[in-house]
């Protein structure tokens, strides 16, 4: 079951992935991305294994970010592939059947895409500009996202959609009209003064 909340996992000047993981499992958050860009493999190794840890005890998902070897070493949920990096076949070839893969998507197109390719879910996005992603993709909006989830529908293809890019807790109820499974969050988790407020108000 694809959770309708997924925590990114971001470092920043006072706390790290792992202490911000850490964080939004303990207010409440059920599925945890491990997003670690430009570190030796041996680092995020490491730190997956952390975020293992903390995620079993809390019975959360953990996705690991675009290594899917990572994800099979130290016992992770699935992996997501971004739209620069493996595809979600590749990654699926490297982990087996029983792992959950989810692919990034900025068009119908690569929704599509994921879809032939065995995908358990998709990001769509960016939902508005982020400072979280380097080499953004066009910004899709709310209009954007809708226009691609009544396709989807028309064509009969109902693959668990979670919105990326951006999103704040006043977005949410617009977002879930469009018929969009869940969205993911970093930065309003991270920055929040009461994670677990903030948690509880966007479990959907």
């Amino acid at each position: 079951m694809i959770s309708s909340l997924h925590y990114i996992s971001q470092q920043t000047a006072t706390a790290s992935h792992l202490d911000n993981i850490l964080a939004a499992c303990e207010a409440g958050c059920r599925w945890i991305q491990l997003r670690i860009k430009n570190e030796p493999e041996d680092k995020i190794l490491a730190s997956a294994l952390s975020a293992k840890a903390i995620c079993s005890r809390y019975n959360a998902t953990l996705i690991i970010n675009d290594y899917p070897h990572i994800a099979r070493i130290v016992g992770a949920h699935g992996v997501h592939v971004g739209k620069q990096d493996m595809t979600v076949s590749g990654a699926r070839a490297a982990t087996g059947d029983e792992f959950i893969i989810g692919g990034t998507a900025n068009t119908l197109e690569d929704i599509l895409m994921h879809v032939k390719d065995g995908a358990n879910y998709v990001g769509l996005g960016p939902y508005r500009f982020t400072t979280t992603k380097e080499k953004l993709s066009p910004i899709l909006g709310l209009e954007g996202i809708a226009g691609i989830m009544e396709t989807l529908r028309n064509m009969g293809i109902h693959i668990p959609v979670i919105a990326i890019g951006g999103i704040q807790a006043e977005d949410v109820p617009a977002l879930m009209q469009t018929g969009i499974h869940g969205i993911a969050v970093s930065g309003l988790i991270t920055h929040a003064e009461n994670k677990f407020q903030t948690v509880s108000s966007l479990t959907l």
